[in-house]
């Protein structure tokens, strides 16, 4: 997929170019301190194109988005801030958007968002006045043709590379593509996917994305989390919704000595990424290290993903 760039995006830069693109992620912290973000920025520095920033993940408390990426343009890369539909209603959202675009921001990925159920306030009210698809589309109708979704003109378009997560493993798995075809509808640019470790199923979805021309309208990134042991295997079989670990996997961590699990989880991660890129319609990858960011140039290099392009 070509075309002209709509914004100074240099992740969109990158896939319009139809280079193979990379994203890594950072969390934020759990407290006001600039300096660990600073810190993880520096470990993740021209390791990929852009940077997830994630908006209070799996609903627990941490640094807001829109100042953790600021955080990270003042470290001289790209963010890609994440917005979920869970905390805010549509003037909220509309606000964020603004002002994260004043400060610098080029890339939003559009969430609804995990239920506060599972996070550190279950007691929460969460909001959900829009969802993710819509969110899409207001940030298009915001940046397209400068408007609110109330109708009124705005004054200075945000001009952001939309977004969105894609998840081919959730149940039901027929509904995965009609899905991901509402989104394109809806003008998500590009599409990140849930972490991918059975790629069997994961060819079946891409077939069928496809077979409907999906991939000529979305640049999609493949996700690729690397296992830091087998006890993170087997929990994110067992506990983490929409997750699809073949048991093969988990008995290749079992059987490896405990001191190499490490290692043979990102050795796995490489072979993933081989793998994604012979496949048709994929655009690139997103290295999801959760809480291991310095391993995602590792991870880069030994897939031959380094040095990374200039724009």
């Amino acid at each position: 997929m070509s075309g002209e760039c709509k914004t100074e995006s240099k992740l969109e830069k990158i896939l319009r170019s139809g280079q193979f693109a990379v994203t890594g992620e950072c969390g934020p912290p759990r407290g006001a301190d600039p300096d660990v973000v600073r810190k993880k920025c520096q470990l993740l520095k021209n390791k990929a194109d852009a940077f997830n920033i994630t908006d209070n993940q799996t609903s627990v408390v941490r640094m807001s988005s829109i100042a953790s990426s600021v955080i990270m343009i003042q470290e001289g890369m790209e963010p890609v801030m994440q917005m979920v539909c869970r905390d805010r209603n549509r003037i909220a959202i509309q606000s964020d958007i603004l002002g994260a675009a004043a400060l610098g921001n080029k890339n939003i990925l559009c969430l609804s968002g995990d239920h506060q159920k599972f996070g550190d306030h279950p007691q929460a009210k969460n909001v959900f006045d829009i969802d993710s698809i819509q969110l899409i589309k207001t940030v298009r109708l915001m940046r397209d043709e400068g408007k609110f979704l109330g109708g009124d003109e705005i004054k200075g378009a945000p001009k952001l590379f939309v977004g969105a997560a894609a998840n081919p493993f959730a149940d039901p798995f027929e509904i995965r593509v009609p899905r991901l075809a509402k989104k394109v509808a809806a003008g998500v640019e590009f599409v990140q996917t849930q972490c991918i470790f059975n790629l069997k199923k994961f060819g079946e979805w891409m077939k069928a994305v496809v077979d409907r021309g999906l991939h000529e309208k979305v640049f999609i990134l493949g996700g690729v989390t690397p296992f830091k042991s087998f006890g993170m295997a087997r929990y994110m079989a067992n506990n983490v919704p929409g997750m699809d670990v073949p048991d093969e996997l988990l008995q290749r961590m079992k059987g490896t000595a405990k001191e190499k699990q490490a290692e043979e989880g990102i050795t796995m991660a490489v072979e993933t990424i081989k793998q994604l890129r012979e496949m048709t319609g994929i655009a690139g990858v997103h290295i999801m290290a959760i809480e291991w960011e310095e391993k995602v140039g590792e991870i880069a290099e030994k897939a031959g993903l380094l040095p990374r392009p200039s724009v």
